[in-house]
């Protein structure tokens, strides 16, 4: 037995870009920034942030172009893929890509959309929820 599963929460890098497979699956993608915050053996805060690249298909695709904005925090579950491709300078360079089964939008709207410049969390958290089978609420969630 084997299983590819990841579980991402972090801030949407850019707004999503939609398009369609030649025959017609819409096809989303966007990349999520996750952080990390620790004390290094000296003692130093140190700030570690992750880029993955987010790839949501159909019905989920079309409303994660529709709602999901740069700044965004989301949750993500799906498949890890590890994809490698030559720059523009011709160095070899490695990607980490998500295959999204479902995307939960955690915020109503990005950190410099908010009036107060703050992140608006008075919102229905299962309102965002774009699951492809719709089985599960985000207060089944495993933590």
């Amino acid at each position: 037995m084997s299983l590819n599963q990841i579980l991402l929460i972090g801030n949407v890098g850019n707004d999503p870009e939609m398009r369609y497979t030649s025959s017609g699956t819409p096809v989303t993608t966007f990349n999520l920034a996750t952080n990390n915050t620790y004390k290094d053996q000296n003692g130093e805060t140190v700030n570690e942030t992750e880029w993955f690249r987010i790839t949501a298909w159909n019905r989920q695709a079309e409303s994660v172009n529709q709602y999901l904005t740069k700044g965004r925090k989301v949750f993500v579950e799906g498949r890890l893929t590890k994809s490698e491709y030559v720059d523009k300078e011709g160095v070899n360079r490695a990607s980490l890509e998500v295959n999204a089964t479902r995307v939960v939008f955690l915020s109503s709207q990005s950190v410099e959309d908010s009036p107060s410049g703050l992140n608006n969390n008075n919102n229905n958290t299962n309102e965002g929820n774009v699951n492809s089978d719709n089985s599960e609420d985000i207060e089944e969630l495993p933590w």
